[in-house]
């Protein structure tokens, strides 16, 4: 079975997402921006091997702590769609940008595209790519679940910025609508930030998608 944890790091509140395997004990975190000791201390917690980190898009405050982790727990960089590379390229400025501590430059193992699977210990994950708040931006579906990591693409009663190099209000709408709210209305999303919710409500309530 999987489980999971919400881990808010960085001046953001960022909403990074420890996940893990019950049976094998493997985890997962999903955008790890930053406080890297913290994300240990739970990690420790929980008696966790770390083995993947899942990048929903470039930004700083997603990927902060990226570097650090993998080279402490050899753990595989994943993600996200290789248009958001040149978020990576110039992630020496984006710390600049957003006032943060300096951190390494680094390439994912792997680049993910629409249709890919993750595997984490004995549970399975599909791979939706979502532009628009970014051009790579990706979401993560465990459908067994009916749990979808979002990233920045949604909020409860609000949608990601697209005022971003490269944003576009109108690709951040089409993925809404034809990726995000083509899975069912009873799946429970995490954003980046913030209080998650169902997608049916979004569906109905938000004032951005009606």
């Amino acid at each position: 079975m999987l489980k999971q944890k919400i881990i808010p790091v960085t001046a953001y509140q960022q909403n990074c997402s420890l996940l893990w395997c019950d049976q094998t004990h493997e985890a997962a975190l999903i955008d790890p921006g930053g406080d890297v000791e913290l994300l240990e201390t739970e990690l420790k917690k929980h008696q966790l091997t770390l083995t993947q980190l899942w990048l929903t898009h470039g930004h700083l405050d997603h990927i902060g702590g990226t570097d650090e982790l993998a080279t402490k727990y050899q753990a595989k960089i994943i993600g996200p769609h290789k248009d958001d590379s040149f978020w990576l390229d110039i992630l020496q400025q984006q710390c600049d940008m957003f006032n943060f501590p300096k951190v390494n430059q680094f390439t994912p193992e792997k680049w993910l595209k629409d249709g890919d699977s993750l595997t984490l210990g004995k549970e399975n994950f599909s791979v939706l790519h979502t532009p628009g708040h970014t051009p790579g931006h990706i979401v993560i579906v465990h459908h067994s679940s009916k749990m979808v990591w979002v990233g920045d693409v949604l909020f409860k009663n609000s949608i990601g910025r697209t005022d971003f190099p490269q944003g576009s209000h109108e690709a951040l709408i089409h993925s809404i609508r034809s990726q995000l709210f083509t899975l069912p209305d009873d799946y429970h999303f995490v954003p980046g930030h913030g209080e998650g919710g169902r997608l049916g409500s979004e569906k109905t309530n938000n004032p951005y998608l009606r």
